[in-house]
C-alpha cells in the first residue's frame, strides 16, 4: 500500500524535507565517490570491499552476497569481482562444500586501501551528522492534520 494511504492526503508529505533529505545523501555519496577516484578505485568497486569487509562474523561473502549488498544482477557481481581480483584487492575462492559458490575475501593490499578510504568517510560522516539526521528526522516525522487530531 501506498505510505500517503495509510497516513492521509499526498497533500501531507513533506516534499521540501524528503528533498532536503535526499540532497544530504547525495552530497555524502558524491564526497565517497570523489575520494574513491583519487585513491585510484572506483566507487562501485569501493563498495564491494566495503560490503564484503562489512559481513557479519562468521558469514562469507559470495559472489550472490555481493550482488544482493549492492543491488545489481549477478553476472554484473561476478565482473565487478574479477577486476577487484586483477587490481589485487580481492582474492576468490571456491567453497569446499559448494563448489559453485564462489566466496571472496579482501586481499592486504585490499584491507589497507578500505581503511585509509573508511577513515576519511568517517571524518566526513562526523562533519555531515547534524544536517543529515536533521534531514532524515524532518523525512520521516508525520505532520500534524489539524482536522483530524494528527
Amino acid at each position: 500500500m501506498i505510505e500517503w494511504m495509510k497516513h492521509g492526503s499526498p497533500g501531507s508529505i513533506d516534499y521540501r524535507a524528503l528533498a532536503d533529505f535526499r540532497y544530504e545523501i547525495r552530497r555524502f555519496l558524491n564526497f565517497s565517490e570523489g575520494v574513491a577516484r583519487a585513491a585510484g578505485i572506483e566507487p562501485q568497486q569501493h563498495q564491494a570491499l566495503l560490503a564484503i569487509k562489512g559481513r557479519q562474523p562468521g558469514f562469507e561473502t559470495t559472489v550472490g552476497v555481493l550482488a544482493e549488498r549492492l543491488q545489481i544482477r549477478h553476472h554484473s557481481a561476478v565482473e565487478l569481482s574479477r577486476r577487484l581480483e586483477a587490481n589485487g584487492w580481492l582474492r576468490r575462492s571456491r567453497n569446499g562444500a559448494d563448489r559453485r559458490a564462489v566466496q571472496l575475501r579482501l586481499t592486504p593490499r585490499g584491507e589497507r586501501l578500505l581503511a585509509k578510504l573508511s577513515l576519511s568517510h568517517r571524518n566526513e560522516l562526523r562533519t555531515a551528522e547534524p544536517r543529515l539526521i536533521q534531514a532524515l528526522l524532518l523525512a520521516i516525522a508525520r505532520r500534524k492534520n489539524p482536522r483530524r487530531g494528527r
